[in-house]
């Protein structure tokens, strides 16, 4: 039976509801980065206690500011395209999640150590010639140029921890070498609205999929779940979910995930994040939700 799009229907009402949310581009205006006309929904959500949890490129670095402003601090989030998981106090199990930070939150890595990363491109671009660029090689005033981030901003998207990014360079024959070559490593990667992404055995829709096992797990119910995304590497998430919005992006890369139950935005950015919202769970301010029992 199809899941209902009304969220007053016994189908989605009797259950705990997650929200996933890709940033930028789709939360978050894909060149200024704002996400003002998301704000009301965003309060609407942690009023009727959804959460609202981050599955982006960005470094936990990147996040904890942002978190913060948008009231997302009792949310885990995925980082770095799922390589990277962190979980507040509520999402941690006693036994299993220990050495939480000064800030509360358990950080889980799911991927690979960066250095392994960084090292096994460095040997692949010699023996392949390949020409492509990483952030990490990059000076900050040029991921301050690609990406438009402040310079503060700039510093903390240098700060991996568990994928690295690259600008690509060379032609696709290329490209599909070195994808063969790291796919013996153990390596992936991913496209992003800028950047090819480089990172392990993981991806937005492996570290979704385990947050919503570890949330059955702790809550003893299986949440609705709904995710919101606009580029490649959103794919994977978009497929794990119940409900999904493919927003609409500001680039012209193919997106096309194997999901029944998508939704399609008209306007790109926040505007078609709260579009999709809109489509599948209606208007919320009098819905409530028990996402933490």
């Amino acid at each position: 039976m199809p899941l209902s799009r009304d969220p007053l229907s016994p189908d989605s009402a009797s259950r705990p509801r997650l929200v996933f949310s890709d940033l930028d581009g789709s939360l978050l205006d894909h060149h200024s980065y704002d996400w003002s006309p998301a704000k009301e929904w965003l309060e609407q959500l942690c009023a009727c206690g959804v959460p609202v949890i981050p599955v982006t490129s960005k470094t936990r670095s990147e996040l904890m500011s942002l978190r913060q402003a948008m009231r997302m601090e009792e949310a885990p989030f995925i980082a770095e395209n799922g390589a990277i998981v962190g979980l507040p106090p509520a999402w941690c199990h006693a036994r299993l999640d220990r050495g939480a930070g000064p800030d509360g939150l358990v950080i889980r890595t799911l991927g690979v150590d960066i250095g392994f990363i960084r090292k096994r491109l460095t040997v692949w671009r010699e023996r392949l010639d390949a020409m492509f660029s990483t952030m990490s090689e990059m000076t900050l005033e040029q991921v301050i140029e690609v990406t438009g981030l402040t310079e503060p901003e700039a510093r903390l998207a240098r700060l991996r921890e568990g994928s690295e990014p690259l600008i690509w360079e060379d032609d696709s024959a290329m490209l599909a070498r070195l994808r063969e070559g790291l796919r013996g490593d153990g390596l992936r990667m991913v496209q992003g609205g800028r950047f090819w992404h480089v990172t392990g055995e993981c991806d937005k829709g492996s570290a979704v999929g385990w947050l919503i096992e570890r949330f059955e797990a702790l809550r003893g119910h299986h949440p609705l779940t709904l995710a919101l995304g606009d580029g490649p590497n959103d794919v994977s998430m978009l497929e794990r979910v119940d409900q999904a919005v493919l927003i609409r992006g500001g680039h012209d890369l193919e997106v096309s995930p194997d999901q029944p139950a998508l939704y399609r935005s008209e306007a790109s950015g926040p505007a078609g994040w709260v579009e999709g919202l809109a489509y599948w769970w209606g208007p919320m301010a009098t819905q409530g939700s028990d996402a933490h029992e």
